[in-house]
């Protein structure tokens, strides 16, 4: 069942714009007899014009839809000057009524245009299905046909000039929910290493799951790539790294390392390199992101650590990427484990509880119940040292100066971490980085 409609009216013919009022009416009549649509919420997109051509235009528009309010139906005309804009609040309406199923009403020669806005600023989560609106220059009706015309081929160029128009719509937005803000350790030198942990502050996902500074997009997802891509390059703004040098692990939950320069593997959790100017970063919503640096070797890693790739021992995988890729001495390697889910809130059923415990028992609270409460940090710091890397050298929740802490809970503070044991599965995701200085 289809529960949105959009009419997009962004490019009507230029004699067909002193008659918005007919031409709206018309097409919301078509909807009522043709398509048969039981839909609560339209949107009808059309362009905002300068001048004083905007105050007159908007004027008719509402006058052609006050027959069509009504307790059932919500109606909503967004006029913007590009066509991104306009696409971009009506998926913020979506979002906000959590609706996923649309039907696109459009001219026949805008469909394959209105395809490559929305394969960029949707994601996997929405259904999109097209219907045709066949404009007649010198008619004031719209014609509905449900034939479906072959899509043809939008040329490169075109393609090329929505990417940009897109880009520049989203930098144009303001950041959300204050300022970006970057933990940074004061173990890894900074003299040779940028480095930081993000928060969730600072960006432009608006999604409450996914606000504001989200760094990971999914199919199974609301925020699609492009914005996490202005988050990114936000980030690489307030840092000072290059955006285009940013390599993020590729998250299988295992211990498989990446060495850069080298075959990519299809998925990984560990990524080393000693090249300068290569950012590194491992993502983090609950599970730890690690990073690792040689200020000798002058190398440096990053790591995605669950539970899972805790046990399989992906911190040690990437130290040991590092000692044979590079030569470094395991006692010179400084790790710091960033913003994670704390032993205070993580549970794991008891069966799984069993392999920490086995590491330490230290690691399990309660472990006599269903879900014993885990510390995955703990354990994390007994692997690394059990493989030679100095106690001194590891920071994490058991610093005493809690001025230099970067090792919160992530699902105890909501203003400032996002979490996947907290907020369900339309979660949002913070990253910790790296990179060697030139």
């Amino acid at each position: 069942m289809v529960e949105a409609v959009l009419i997009d009216l962004f490019s009507l013919p230029a004699n067909l714009q002193n008659n918005i009022q007919g031409l709206l009416h018309n097409t919301l009549e078509a909807i009522e007899k043709f398509s048969a649509i039981h839909a609560p919420c339209v949107y009808v997109m059309c362009c905002q014009r300068q001048g004083s051509e905007r105050k007159g235009e908007q004027e008719f528009l509402l006058a052609a839809l006050r027959g069509f309010q009504s307790p059932r139906r919500r109606l909503e005309v967004v006029c913007a000057q590009t066509t991104a804009a306009a696409l971009y609040t009506i998926k913020q309406r979506l979002d906000e009524k959590d609706l996923t199923i649309i039907k696109v009403m459009l001219p026949t020669l805008r469909k394959d245009l209105m395809k490559v806005y929305i394969d960029h600023l949707f994601t996997a989560v929405y259904q999109f299905e097209f219907e045709d609106l066949q404009v007649i220059s010198d008619s004031e009706n719209l014609q509905i046909s449900e034939h479906q015309h072959e899509g043809q081929m939008v040329p490169s160029q075109d393609v090329a000039l929505i990417r940009s128009e897109i880009q520049m719509y989203l930098e144009s937005l303001p950041s959300l929910k204050g300022e970006l803000t970057i933990l940074r350790s004061s173990l890894i030198p900074d003299d040779i290493f940028l480095h930081g942990f993000t928060t969730r502050t600072g960006g432009i996902s608006y999604i409450p799951t996914l606000s504001s500074c989200n760094l990971f997009s999914s199919s199974k997802r609301r925020d699609p790539q492009v914005v996490v891509k202005e988050n990114l390059r936000r980030l690489a703004n307030a840092a000072g790294f290059n955006p285009e040098a940013f390599h993020r692990v590729k998250v299988d939950h295992a211990n498989a390392v990446c060495i850069m320069g080298k075959r990519e593997p299809d998925n990984y959790d560990g990524i080393v390199t000693d090249q300068k100017g290569v950012t590194l970063a491992a993502p983090g919503a609950d599970c730890i992101p690690v990073l690792f640096a040689d200020p000798v070797r002058r190398a440096c890693g990053a790591a995605h650590s669950g539970w899972k790739g805790t046990l399989l021992g992906v911190s040690m995988a990437t130290v040991n990427a590092m000692v044979s890729e590079y030569d470094c001495n395991v006692k010179d390697i400084l790790v710091v484990l960033g913003p994670s889910v704390g032993p205070c809130c993580y549970k794991l059923p008891h069966e799984s509880a069993k392999e920490f415990h086995r590491i330490d028992p230290k690691c399990v609270r309660l472990f006599d119940s269903a879900s014993p409460f885990i510390d995955i940090r703990r354990a994390t710091r007994i692997l690394l040292e059990r493989g030679g890397i100095l106690p001194e050298h590891i920071q994490d929740d058991s610093i005493t100066d809690q001025n230099l802490n970067v090792t919160f809970c992530t699902a105890c503070h909501p203003d400032k971490f996002y979490s996947h044991f907290r907020d369900g599965t339309n979660f949002g995701t913070q990253i910790g980085f790296i990179s060697i200085k030139d």
